[in-house]
């Protein structure tokens, strides 16, 4: 039980990586607020969750508005009085195609949910992880964060930025014992997949086979996601902070031993490294 008792609000926990999560969660002792716009999914992961026997709260909110969030904080602290983990998972590809064809509310959209979501979410819950002196907030990120994702220019632009918000976040709050952290969780299956294939060729041939692939049972488990959100929550991972860990890439089961050294170097950040080049270093 490495989240015995621990109270974490979960956003997008009505499917995919997100309900993963909260599942994963409670199997390991925690208590789970379930966050989405749609309350039947989050009603479904809720009951999910007692049937391990844990405690739940499904609570309608959209993440793009401040009231909603503040009121879905509101009423986890009014249910469990804390509040010791936050996973940012709520999320949407936005427009796809390229980007002189996109509709700019749609694309601006795309950053207020993602991108400005999980700003809003991490104001909110920070207050009372502040006053415990602890805490750990978790986002998700993924494609275009660290590499280009053509016709899918707003959710790249956001996921990048989740990234670098993720970094600077967790040195604001470091003096505090608060972890922030991201992951990378490579090509999983959720219905974000539909909205790829839905596009069709606007989302372009490398994204549609991919797309497929996924749909077709390849890609990365939702069950390895959901064991790296379970290390970065718990207390095997404290001290790791301001790091975007990939679910497929990084070794991340054998990281607890190698913190001190991670959080000694640029691992794990966005930072560029340039060679060195006559006149610079």
């Amino acid at each position: 039980m490495q989240l015995q008792d621990k109270v974490a609000i979960i956003t997008g926990a009505g499917r995919g990586s997100g309900s993963a999560i909260a599942l994963a969660y409670a199997q390991e002792g925690a208590h789970i607020v379930a966050v989405a716009r749609t309350l039947k999914e989050i009603q479904q992961t809720a009951q999910e969750v007692q049937g391990l026997g844990r405690r739940a709260l499904a609570v309608r909110a959209d993440v793009s508005r401040n009231s909603e969030v503040e009121a879905m904080v509101s009423a986890a602290l009014g249910e469990f009085g804390r509040i010791d983990i936050l996973v940012n998972s709520a999320g949407v590809y936005g427009p796809i195609g390229p980007l002189s064809a996109l509709d700019p509310e749609k694309w601006l959209q795309t950053i207020a949910i993602n991108l400005g979501g999980t700003f809003l979410c991490c104001r909110a819950v920070l207050p009372a992880m502040m006053r415990q002196r602890c805490g750990k907030i978790i986002n998700l990120s993924g494609g275009g964060a660290a590499s280009p994702r053509p016709n899918f220019s707003a959710y790249a632009a956001s996921k990048a930025a989740i990234v670098r918000l993720t970094e600077t976040l967790a040195q604001e709050v470091r003096p505090h014992n608060i972890w922030v952290n991201a992951i990378a969780p490579g090509g999983v299956n959720t219905r974000l997949i539909d909205a790829v294939l839905a596009a069709g060729e606007a989302a372009g041939k490398e994204a549609l086979e991919e797309a497929e692939r996924l749909k077709a049972g390849q890609g990365t488990p939702l069950e390895e996601v959901a064991a790296l959100a379970v290390f970065l929550a718990s207390d095997a991972s404290d001290g790791l902070t301001g790091r975007l860990v990939s679910v497929v890439w990084d070794d991340w089961r054998n990281m607890a031993s190698q913190v001190d050294r991670i959080m000694a170097s640029d691992l794990y950040t966005l930072r560029r490294t340039v060679p060195q080049i006559k006149g610079h270093s």
